[in-house]
């Protein structure tokens, strides 16, 4: 990263981009109710127009079979038993799973509706072409974020032409539409929709609570900063008709009941149509300091168990959380293309399926062996089964971390092969803490967003729901806009 003395940008300009920002809630929340606005690029990345509608192709391809994988539950319990005896989080989640399916004697249907809302993150790399990072299945948010950039972008393009042709990477290049809050909005109200007009069509109500709203319950954090991206998806929510609440675990555990035909009800609010989860990712959202529990988050954990036996449209059920693994990505990848016709793929679906997917490798005394004594250990990044940034173990860190795992850790882990980026070719300004700076090498990292209720899409295009764009830095390994050293950007195509 390289920066100069002299400012690129007035500041004026940089100020109101910032405030910009601000006023359309592109922003962290701070400790002291302030808020923060999100980094961001000055100007839009580049991609050929025929890649962007080759992943636009097969991401909602790639949702359709974690869809259908996150349904065949007797695979997931199989197929996953190994990670559970080494990572207790991955253990219990298969627990869960398995008391809100019934064992494989007694597997009954679930009440609940799955709605598989997933953000696949790709990177294109130099030599292989686009490669799938990895799918998130549980608080895949951002996409008001990213539709968001895309409206920033526009909005600089046409008050500060000369500043954004002069840090696009191509002037000929024309920006890609960006739909991922309003489609995902949309998804979320048909299944919102669905639920409540099963109920309505079930039972006779009184005349007073049959204009009763369709409702969304977000489950959240405590005191969590990433809370203006949430609240924009829940404004618009509301504007199609939804009420929407928030809740953390710890409130759901006292205040969520049973109604007739196993209706969710919760406290103050009454029937709950559509509960979406951004949070249930992590042991930490689980654990109640409060509570002296002899297995760690049993009581929590119990209120998403829950939850998944009434009827309401779940986003992420624990199959799908298990489904979007890392460990079922490596199996995927590993998997013959003929094996994916279990899930409903053809064989040509398939094949643009695998040609998308990174190698990747499971850890075992074999894989070790060949990691120390004949891989290039530059070309591989080992991998835990967490979310977020942060997990990941690069180059000479990965034969020190393989040494210190016991043999009983090892299905926790996979090795996968590491993607080197296209580097962008035209420096960028970044913008954080309303501060300019100049990037010189900056790469990019495109996460499509899909949206499919009870196994099919649901969205005005085919269940592909927008993108959103995060770039960082080629020297950096984290890049995430939250937690990394990523800026939030839009996409910009070249024919």
């Amino acid at each position: 990263m390289g920066s100069t003395s002299r400012p690129l940008i007035s500041q004026q300009i940089i100020n109101e981009a910032t405030e910009w920002a601000i006023m359309h809630g592109v922003a962290f929340r701070q400790a002291d109710d302030t808020a923060r606005h999100c980094p961001f690029s000055i100007a839009p990345m580049t991609m050929d127009r025929s890649m962007f509608e080759h992943l636009r192709k097969v991401t909602p391809l790639i949702t359709k079979l974690i869809s259908n994988v996150s349904e065949d539950h007797d695979f997931l319990q199989s197929a996953l038993a190994e990670v559970a005896k080494a990572d207790p989080f991955f253990a219990r989640l298969l627990s869960l799973h398995q008391q809100a399916q019934g064992d494989t004697e007694h597997r009954h249907n679930p009440a609940r509706k799955p709605l598989l809302l997933m953000r696949t993150d790709f990177m294109d790399d130099r030599q292989y072409g686009a490669k799938i990072i990895e799918f998130n299945g549980i608080a895949a948010g951002m996409a008001p974020f990213g539709q968001r950039a895309t409206e920033f972008h526009a909005f600089m393009r046409e008050q500060f032409p000369d500043v954004y042709q002069e840090w696009i990477a191509d002037r000929h290049s024309m920006p890609a539409e960006n739909q991922g809050l309003e489609q995902l909005a949309l998804a979320i109200a048909q299944a919102a929709n669905s639920i409540a007009a099963a109920f309505s069509s079930e039972m006779p109500v009184p005349v007073e609570t049959t204009q009763r709203k369709p409702t969304f319950l977000m489950v959240v954090q405590e005191n969590e900063d990433n809370v203006f991206d949430q609240h924009l998806l829940e404004l618009a929510l509301q504007k199609r008709g939804l009420r929407t609440v928030r809740r953390t675990f710890e409130q759901l555990s006292s205040q969520l009941s049973t109604g007739d035909n196993k209706r969710l009800l919760l406290e103050g609010v009454g029937a709950i149509d559509v509960v979406y989860l951004r949070a249930g990712y992590q042991y930490a959202d689980y654990y109640s300091p409060a509570r002296a529990e002899a297995i760690c988050c049993q009581t929590l954990s119990q209120t998403r168990l829950f939850i998944e036996q009434h009827h309401v449209a779940v986003n992420a059920t624990f199959s799908q959380q298990l489904a979007t693994s890392k460990t079922m990505q490596m199996l995927l990848t590993q998997m013959p293309e003929e094996d994916y016709a279990r899930w409903g793929l053809t064989l040509e679906q398939a094949q643009l399926v695998k040609r998308v997917l990174a190698p990747m490798k499971p850890i075992n005394p074999e894989t070790i062996h060949w990691f120390n004594s004949q891989a290039n250990q530059q070309q591989w990044v080992l991998k835990n089964q967490g979310e977020g940034g942060g997990h990941c173990i690069f180059a000479d860190d990965i034969s020190h971390k393989l040494a210190a795992l016991a043999p009983h850790e090892y299905a926790a882990w996979s090795l996968m092969q590491r993607l080197e980026p296209r580097i962008r070719e035209v420096p960028t300004i970044a913008v954080r803490d309303s501060k300019q700076t100049q990037v010189n090498h900056l790469v990019s990292e495109i996460g499509l967003f899909t949206a499919f209720y009870d196994g099919k899409p649901v969205t005005e295009m085919d269940g592909y729901a927008g993108y959103l764009i995060r770039s960082k830095p080629a020297s950096e390994n984290e890049g995430g806009i939250h937690s990394g050293k990523g800026i939030l950007d839009s996409l910009a195509l070249i024919n």
